[in-house]
């Protein structure tokens, strides 16, 4: 097909941009209004709360009935100061509430200069209750309603429209991600590829044009934003021509540098002779940070061991009522450096589960290494209870007691899978295996086993003592709703 007769096709296609854009942006708009609502809400309860708590009895003082009265409008101007009406992090919940922490901080030390600066008798009391109390509500109710809108991206609703520009296959990965992880509220509607005459659609998205004609495509479809994955021919003259045209239609653009899950927290940009570029730190793999995550791991698994033993107990009795054989089934993992150790789990399967595997080769429903069953007729019956709620898990948090576990790691691979690994997914040894990690926040079983290795990986370059317990928090989540688990 010529060129000229393929853009004369898409503009067919394209039409109706601006009530495209209108309707994909109207949702945004009203969100945001909601959660103006809500943040002055939170103002209200926390400053009454401050009010009563700090000056009990049936009279308060005029002059905090006012700060109670006017803190909800001064808490909405402040978190629209620090950026937390910001229509590009709605649904992202970390910057969503690291946003709405820099309010409350900021407020309280803008409230202590001002009372230095004007020598104000203003009770500290009052804002120690009120501030820190409006940042826990107020980060509560946001995460009520995030959650609402992550169930109505499920069904599709409130998507941002995205065309992807770069070549097919790193497009099609974009695509497949995005439909995999919905409440993003990312949805690529169409492509801008190199080839694009030979391609009419990538995992169901059409191809409309290529590189040069990424700003028509996105403003002829209504997108909200533009994402240039990592291509040599998008340089920087390109990007640049390509954000003076998005700039005429307010159009987003995102660029993902060519750097393998590469967060946030590692990168900087710095300029060097007119030019912005972009520092890279080295992953924390040792130091200090290492120590208080060992010591934060030991206290917390002691202290659920602790915590769990009538449960565990009860478990134990279950599996010894429910088949015959041992309680605990072991098994020997690869640890960090590259160090063996036996990994400790609760009996699910039947003594001769692994005699029976012979059996069963043929439906296996894993990838590579990997021997995966959603129904596998080895499982006991209160071995499909553990697994569905995780709790077969339990034990290991006595390998994470002795060391050989960290709470949240890669997860721990057989020693056959890990002999068989390249330079490059050894990197996942370099770090304590874990009992949780992103690829169980992200489905578990459901995953191949390159998406796996992924998600390790990334978890090895970009490690947080912050991240950690997030993994925790979504970890709970995860496991309530039970997908993935098999």
């Amino acid at each position: 097909m010529a060129v000229s007769e393929h853009t004369a096709q898409v503009d067919q296609v394209l039409g109706k941009s601006a009530q495209a854009r209108r309707r994909s942006l109207g949702w945004a708009t009203q969100y945001r209004r909601r959660l103006a609502a809500l943040d002055g809400l939170c103002g209200l309860l926390a400053g009454l709360g401050a009010l009563l708590g700090r000056f009990p009895g049936p009279i308060q003082p005029a002059l905090y009935v006012a700060a109670t009265a006017g803190l909800p409008v001064l808490w909405i101007c402040w978190v629209a100061m620090f950026g937390g009406y910001d229509a590009r992090f709605i649904g992202l919940g970390s910057e969503e509430f690291r946003r709405v922490i820099n309010s409350a901080i900021g407020l309280m030390a803008a409230i202590a200069i001002a009372s230095y600066a004007w020598k104000l008798d203003f009770a500290r009391g009052y804002v120690l209750i009120a501030l820190p109390g409006l940042a826990v509500v107020d980060i509560a109710a946001r995460y009520a309603l995030r959650k609402q809108l992550h169930r109505q991206r499920e069904r599709g609703l409130h998507m941002r429209r995205v065309t992807a520009v770069g070549h097919a296959t790193a497009v099609a990965d974009l695509i497949v991600q995005l439909r995999r992880d919905r409440f993003h509220g990312l949805e690529v509607v169409n492509a801008c590829v190199a080839d694009y005459e030979e391609l009419t659609e990538i995992e169901g998205v059409p191809v409309s044009g290529g590189f040069d004609d990424a700003a028509r495509v996105a403003a002829g479809t209504g997108a909200d934003m533009v994402a240039v994955l990592a291509c040599p021919e998008m340089d920087g003259l390109a990007l640049r021509g390509l954000a003076w045209e998005l700039e005429k239609d307010g159009t987003d653009l995102c660029v993902a540098p060519a750097l393998m899950d590469v967060a946030g927290p590692r990168t900087t940009v710095r300029s060097a002779a007119g030019l912005p570029l972009l520092h890279v730190d080295h992953a924390e793999l040792a130091g200090i940070k290492r120590v208080i995550k060992s010591f934060f791991d030991k206290v917390i698994a002691t202290a659920a061991l602790i915590a769990f033993s009538p449960l565990m107990a009860f478990i134990t009795l279950a599996i010894v009522l429910d088949s015959r054989g041992p309680v605990l089934f072991t098994q020997t993992r690869v640890g960090k450096d590259g160090q063996p150790f036996t990994v400790l789990k609760f009996r699910t399967m039947v003594p001769d589960a692994e005699l029976r595997k012979e059996e069963l080769l043929a439906l296996n429903e894993g990838d590579g290494l990997l021997f995966k069953l959603r129904k596998d007729p080895r499982i006991t019956t209160v071995g499909s209870w553990l697994r569905r709620w995780s709790l077969d898990e339990l034990p290991q948090l006595v390998n994470v007691v002795l060391g050989e576990m960290s709470l949240v790691g890669p997860r721990p691979p057989l020693p056959v899978e890990a002999a068989r690994y390249s330079d490059e997914v050894y990197r996942r040894l370099v770090v304590k295996p874990g009992m949780t990690g992103l690829w169980q926040i992200n489905g578990r079983s459901d995953l191949s086993r390159e998406d796996a290795v992924r998600l390790d990986l990334r978890y090895v370059e970009n490690w947080t003592l912050a991240l950690d317990l997030q993994i925790l928090w979504k970890t709970c989540a995860a496991v309530a709703k039970g997908r993935g688990a098999y």
